[in-house]
């Protein structure tokens, strides 16, 4: 790149950061802006982004409450959010809404719509009621987000996956309307938490490992049901707990379970019993492009197989994935 194509490396956060600032300055003046936060790495560091380069009595950020969270999710989030300093943070319980909205569906593609579509739902609620109807809506997205979704740059992108903060129809509609703000859009992961340092936020959460907007959504394979997430929650907390005890957490980029679609035939004392079958998935990436599953010591795997069949009565079988990216994607849907 620099022989050939006498390219210079001029490219730096801080650059990047002074230039985002301008255009989001020059484009939402005084007005307000509403940021779906989810309280991951991406929306997070959005968050701080905005509150830096805006005035705070313009940002508003949203918690909404899903129902499709992690054991404890809610209130790590919002400690987290918290200490961005913001001047308005709203949350909102839409658990059942979600749960609903999902009951019978099975297409990975479809949940991914409806969730998306469901957060603008809420979202639009929300700025009605905090009398910001106007509001810009800005967004965590970041590049890989546009790239599995098939918008990236050139005309012969395909569609890998469509996450739900790019192609559902409500926020295609709000984007081409011009009035969604995407501050990281043109980042990786790995520049996102660096951005993220960049802006003083604390290792604990631009180091967190990364969880999709839909969340326990695309990784309860088949239909979604409140039983369904209250099983995976369980069981992750205890992967993620155990891969902690381990000393194994900071060496992984991704970790977590997934809830596969079939049950299978197990015995307990001398009964016949037939549960459900959890995959554990960890892989080692720096930015989310490409990623290679976690060499485990055997023993580990044994043990934290044993923990969480132990601990979760439902779950009756472990499997460990050891699919690259490519072929496989990280997420399973």
């Amino acid at each position: 790149v620099f022989g050939v194509c006498k390219a210079k490396a001029t490219w730096s956060l801080e650059t990047y950061l002074d230039e985002e600032s301008k255009t989001i300055e020059t484009r939402v003046k005084s007005e307000p802006v509403l940021l779906l936060i989810s309280g991951g790495v991406d929306s997070t560091v959005t968050g701080a982004f905005l509150l830096r380069c805006l005035n705070p009595e313009q940002v508003h950020l949203l918690y909404i409450d899903t129902g499709l969270m992690r054991k404890a999710e809610n209130e790590e989030v919002m400690l987290n959010l918290s200490r961005l300093g913001a001047r308005h943070l709203e949350t909102v319980d839409a658990e059942s809404r979600f749960l609903e909205a999902l009951k019978g569906v099975l297409d990975p593609e479809q949940k991914r719509r409806i969730i998306g579509d469901m957060f603008i739902r809420v979202q639009e609620e929300a700025v009605q009621r905090l009398g910001i109807p106007n509001a810009f809506l800005a967004q965590g997205t970041l590049y890989t987000d546009l790239i599995e979704s098939g918008k990236g740059i050139g005309d012969k992108a395909q569609v890998i996956k469509s996450h739900h903060n790019v192609r559902s129809p409500l926020i295609e509609k709000k984007r081409a309307e011009g009035r969604v703000i995407e501050p990281l859009d043109k980042l990786y992961k790995d520049e996102v938490r660096a951005l993220g340092r960049a802006l003083g936020l604390p290792e604990e959460i631009v180091g967190r490992h990364p969880f999709p907007g839909p969340g326990l959504g695309v990784r309860i394979l088949g239909e979604v049901t409140k039983e369904k997430c209250d099983i995976l929650r369980e069981a992750d907390s205890i992967y993620i707990e155990e891969l902690r005890k381990r000393g194994l957490h900071e060496q992984i980029w991704q970790a977590f379970c997934v809830l596969l679609p079939v049950r299978s035939v197990g015995v307990m004392g001398d009964e016949r019993v037939y549960r459900y079958v959890v995959a554990l998935r960890a892989v080692r990436s720096e930015d989310g492009m490409t990623a290679q599953p976690f060499a485990f010591e055997m023993k580990d795997l044994f043990e934290i197989s044993a923990c969480i069949t132990n601990q979760v009565p439902q779950i009756g079988r472990v499997v460990y994935d050891i699919s690259s990216k490519p072929p496989a994607t990280i997420e399973w849907e």
